[in-house]
């Protein structure tokens, strides 16, 4: 049977959830970093006996509160996603267990059987978000792509989304109708050389 990726891509509305990430090392900073460049708004609270300078600066630019501790699950009490990037695994299996029991959505970083979910690449112009998975396999191909998009969709993609949004709106008819008209009006964008 050929092998697939079965992951369904959502885009979260962050700020209105709470994130716990467990850690402070490079893994925990890596994690906040991509979170808080897509979603900066986004409700953060990092647990760890320690934190890197990055993570504090981090911390100062953005509504990230740190709690100096070790992990216990009193921390878990209304939290949405949980990410856990100890170096110590045996922490990292407490956490996931921890999660699933009170059903909240956890990342083990680097352990893609302890995951609910991946963090993959993002990129992100205007409204326009792309997200790439791998299925965990290689976050190198992720990367990659990532930069590859970066590349190649211009600056300026926002302006194509809200004009099409404004003429979108102009459209008479029913759904159908409006689709084929999209349609139609979008196939003069597409230049075959």
């Amino acid at each position: 049977m050929e092998s697939r990726n079965n992951l369904y891509p959502i885009f979260l509305k962050a700020k209105a959830l709470h994130v716990l990430i467990i850690g402070g090392g490079n893994v925990a900073e890596e994690k906040l970093h991509f979170l808080l460049k897509s979603s900066p708004d986004a409700k953060v609270t990092i647990v760890s006996p320690m934190f890197r300078e990055g993570t504090l600066a981090l911390a100062n630019s953005f509504d990230v509160e740190l709690i100096y501790d070790t992990y216990n699950n009193s921390y878990l009490k209304g939290k949405h996603l949980v990410i856990a990037t100890t170096d110590i695994p045996e922490v990292n299996v407490e956490v996931y267990n921890d999660c699933k029991a009170r059903h909240i959505l956890v990342n083990v970083a680097d352990n893609p059987p302890y995951c609910d979910f991946y963090m993959g690449g993002i990129v992100t112009k205007g409204h326009v978000k792309i997200a790439i998975s791998t299925n965990g396999q290689s976050p190198t191909t992720a990367k990659r792509l990532r930069q590859f998009f970066e590349d190649v969709i211009p600056e300026n993609v926002d302006d194509l989304v809200q004009n099409l949004n404004e003429f979108r709106k102009t459209i008479k008819g029913d759904f159908e109708q409006k689709v084929q008209t999209l349609n139609e009006f979008t196939k003069g964008l597409i230049s075959k050389k």
